[in-house]
C-alpha cells in the first residue's frame, strides 16, 4: 500500500543522551560548528539559525555500555580540531577516521578542504541495521525520500530533502539492538498513522509530555510531535 500523508512524516530535529550536559554540550557544538544555549530545564540546545540543524542535548542516568548503533559522521578541516576538544581517535580508515567523544560514544570524521567546509558540520546520520533495505524504505516511504544502495547492498541511504538536512545512511551490522539508542531524531507527524505502518508505541505523551515515544520497525526510538 502505498504511503498517505497520515504516515508520513517531516524530519524535525537530533537528540543526544548525555551523562554530562554541559561538557557534551560544548563537544558537540564544536564538532557540529552550533552554538550551545543552556534552557532553563537543564537541557542545551544547539543552534544556528536553521530549525533542521537543532541538536539537544540531554541528561539521562543510564551510562553508555554497548557501541552505539546510531552515530553522526562530521566534516573537519583535520582530525586534530576534534581531538583539541576531546575526542579521542580510535581507528583510522582510508576515507574517514573513528573517534570516541568524552563519553565514549562513537563518531567518524571526514577531513575535506578548507573552502569545501560550511559552518554546519554535519555530513550524515549512520544508523545500525538488521535490513538496511527495509528499514531505509520504510524511512523513505515516510520522508517522501528514494532510498539508494551501496553496490554491494551493504548500506543504503536517503538523500537529503525538503526536510532532511543531510544524508542518512543505514549500514548492515551483526549484532542485535540491546539498549535504548544514545542518540535518536524527532519527527512531526501524526503518530496514528506512523503505528498504521509498522511503528510501536513506546510513551504516549501527557503528563507533561509533549510528544510520543515510539519505535521504527527496528526498534529505533523516535519523538513524534503534532504538526504545528
Amino acid at each position: 500500500m502505498a504511503p498517505t500523508e497520515r504516515d508520513r512524516c517531516t524530519f524535525k530535529d537530533l537528540c543526544i543522551d548525555v551523562d554530562a550536559p554541559a561538557a557534551m554540550a560544548a563537544f558537540w557544538a564544536g564538532a557540529l560548528g552550533l552554538t550551545a544555549e543552556l534552557l532553563d530545564t537543564g537541557a542545551y540546545r544547539l543552534v544556528d539559525g536553521v530549525a533542521e540543524h537543532v541538536v539537544w542535548i540531554n541528561q539521562v542516568p543510564e551510562q553508555r555500555s554497548v557501541k552505539q548503533r546510531v552515530h553522526l559522521d562530521v566534516m573537519v578541516a583535520a582530525v586534530a580540531e576534534l581531538e583539541k576538544i576531546g575526542a579521542r581517535t580510535v581507528a583510522t580508515e582510508p576515507r574517514w577516521t573513528v573517534l570516541a567523544d568524552p563519553e565514549g560514544g562513537e563518531l567518524c570524521a571526514f577531513v575535506r578542504p578548507a573552502d569545501r567546509l560550511a559552518g554546519y558540520r554535519l555530513l550524515e546520520v549512520v544508523v545500525d541495521a538488521a535490513d538496511p533495505e527495509a528499514i531505509a524504505t520504510w524511512w523513505g516511504e515516510r520522508l517522501d525520500a528514494v532510498p539508494k544502495a551501496s553496490d554491494d547492498g551493504t548500506f543504503w541511504w536517503l538523500e537529503p530533502t525538503a526536510g532532511l538536512p543531510v544524508d542518512w545512511v543505514f549500514q548492515a551490522v551483526p549484532e542485535p539492538k540491546r539498549v535504548k539508542n544514545r542518540i535518536h531524531w524527532d519527527v512531526l507527524g501524526d503518530s496514528a498513522g506512523l503505528l498504521a505502518s509498522g511503528a510501536t508505541m513506546l510513551r504516549r505523551r501527557g503528563d507533561g509530555l509533549a510528544w510520543d515515544l515510539l519505535g521504527d520497525p527496528e526498534g529505533n526510538e523516535f519523538c513524534v510531535f503534532p504538526r504545528p
